[in-house]
């Protein structure tokens, strides 16, 4: 499926435009992936040390899956994404240069070495395309993708590899600066906005994965896969729009609640705060709430639960921290609620003019319908 399956395809040319192609395509290089990365996230959770059932021979299936598997994965589909099947060869084989040249997982060097090393084949296919006598075509592709992807690992072994490792190191020690000075809920201000921009994909794979990723291998858990993928938050806007929304929308609401809390797919739930903006601020203050209550009892997640669904954070739970990480759900999606009952005003002001325009619609527009009906449903307004 593609990763753009459940996102509006980005429009126009300006800089929002550009930021949603941007992370649609980080997206598009680990959606596709996303059962390998739910696998390995299974084999960790039960055979590691600490696992619901720890082996130590299956869980030697852990460092290489996390080391070699899914990088080279991400790189494949990236030259794939850039250049079909020749690119995805390619892809895989810049991205294990980038693997040998790192010490951390090296999702980020995929990112830039699949997609690098298929635009350079695919530039030289170009300019040979009609330049090759009949019968030479399969010897000058098959040497031309072995030569360039054996530069192209080599240059990631000495170059693309240790620079990412550098920028992966220095990115760590700013979470970890955060996590120290416990200021990790403030994140919020930035996701919560950017999500509703349809970039929660490009946050989620593209910034902090590869830092969970690694802070996961060396704790067995890591808080960073809960930032974005939090279905809190998105829970307790809709059901603040199911009992005080405008009433034309709430029949829709039930059916976006199983679809984000259940299935996981959180853009389901953008338009309702687009059409409402003020409601980023319950947004805000559910993540808020969210992050701080993980950070106060120290859960994390062994995988990304991407989907982020109940299910898969359930599933990508550790031993032991299944109250923490059912805490910050719970209590995302409460404070989103009741914040969100208040900027809609409990309902009031949203029913008599929903029933207005609807009588007005039935009456032709007849002026005398539009008086008569804020009088009539002013008890049931109150009510609400």
């Amino acid at each position: 499926m593609s990763s753009m399956a459940y996102t509006p395809a980005p429009t126009g040319t300006g800089l929002k435009a550009t930021v949603q192609k941007f992370g649609s395509f980080l997206a598009s290089m680990v959606m596709p992936n996303i059962g390998a990365f739910i696998a390995w996230g299974l084999i960790t959770a039960l055979f590691i040390p600490t696992g619901w059932t720890p082996n130590k021979s299956l869980g030697e299936l852990v460092s290489p899956m996390i080391t070699y598997l899914l990088p080279i994965l991400i790189g494949y589909t990236g030259g794939r994404l850039v250049h079909g099947q020749r690119g995805a060869v390619i892809g895989a084989i810049a991205t294990t240069g980038v693997v040998v040249g790192s010490s951390v997982p090296m999702f980020l060097g995929a990112m830039i070495a699949g997609p690098a090393s298929a635009w350079v084949l695919k530039q030289f296919d170009k300019l040979t395309a009609d330049r090759l006598r009949a019968g030479f075509e399969m010897l000058v592709d098959n040497f031309s993708l072995g030569i360039i992807g054996g530069a192209f690992a080599v240059l990631g072994k000495w170059a693309i590899g240790p620079a990412v490792n550098h920028v992966t190191n220095w990115a760590g020690s700013g979470v970890n600066w955060v996590l120290n000075h416990h200021l990790l809920p403030f994140v919020s201000i930035l996701i919560e906005p950017a999500k509703v921009l349809f970039l929660n994909n490009a946050i989620n794979h593209g910034v902090l994965d590869p830092l969970a990723v690694a802070q996961s291998a060396a704790h067995h858990k890591s808080i960073l896969f809960m930032l974005e993928s939090n279905p809190g938050p998105g829970l307790g806007i809709l059901c603040a729009y199911l009992l005080f929304g405008p009433r034309t929308l709430r029949p829709t609401v039930p059916g976006a609640i199983v679809i984000q809390f259940l299935g996981g797919i959180h853009e389901i739930y953008f338009p309702y705060i687009l059409m409402k903006p003020r409601l980023i601020l319950a947004a805000i203050a559910g993540g808020f709430a969210g992050i701080s209550v993980f950070s106060v009892t120290g859960a994390g997640l062994v995988a990304s639960p991407s989907p982020g669904s109940i299910f898969a954070y359930l599933t990508e739970t550790p031993r032991g921290s299944y109250f923490g990480v059912l805490a910050g759900v719970v209590v995302a999606a409460a404070v989103s609620f009741v914040v969100g009952s208040v900027l809609l005003g409990f309902g009031r002001g949203e029913q008599p003019e929903d029933e207005q325009a609807e009588a007005a619609e039935e009456a032709g527009g007849a002026s005398g319908v539009s008086d008569a009906v804020p009088a009539q449903s002013s008890p049931e307004g109150a009510t609400a």
